[in-house]
């Protein structure tokens, strides 16, 4: 299928390839979201970003260290999800022009992006675990807690301000 590199021989290998490519998703993570803080007009939904993007660069902290107990070198594959989600959330938010309604498109897409990280951080803990890896999966899980709580965080924004008031744009 082409989908991975042919280094992946095994399982370990296969963990390995799924670190890099969540290591690169946050690193295009922290480039994209100093663009939604700016494109947010909601105060509350700027502050999330902003929160997001501290949370972000402690995640990348954590795959380094997880990186060094594995013994390799921290190195990122690139991940054409990420990139997808992200091109397609530049595209959406490029066509908005009622600010109200971009909050809602802003909202939507970040919660694209948790979603993706929350079935990849997932994924590697039960992977982790498989491996004998306890102390990698407890660090992994850290992680995924920050994506189940920003998401739980957006849907509460979301249902109680953003789409009310998207919802009574009219044009």
């Amino acid at each position: 299928m082409g989908l991975f590199s042919k280094d992946i021989a095994t399982f370990e290998d296969l963990f390995l390839h799924q670190l890099q490519d969540v290591y690169y998703a946050e690193h295009q993570i922290t480039k994209a979201l100093p663009k939604m803080t700016d494109k947010a007009t909601a105060p509350g939904l700027k502050a999330g970003f902003e929160t997001h993007l501290r949370e972000t660069e402690g995640q990348i902290v954590r795959l380094e260290r997880i990186f060094e107990l594995l013994g390799e070198k921290a190195k990122a594959v690139t991940c054409p999800a990420i990139d997808g989600i992200i091109k397609e959330a530049n595209e959406v938010a490029g066509e908005i022009a009622d600010k109200a309604v971009l909050d809602a498109a802003l909202i939507a897409s970040a919660q694209a992006v948790e979603h993706y990280e929350i079935t990849r951080y997932g994924t590697l803990i039960a992977w982790a675990n498989q491996l004998g890896r306890g102390e990698i999966a407890a660090i992994l899980k850290e992680t995924l807690d920050e994506e189940y709580a920003t998401d739980d965080k957006l849907t509460a924004m979301a249902t109680s301000k953003v789409n009310p008031k998207a919802e009574a744009v009219t044009a």
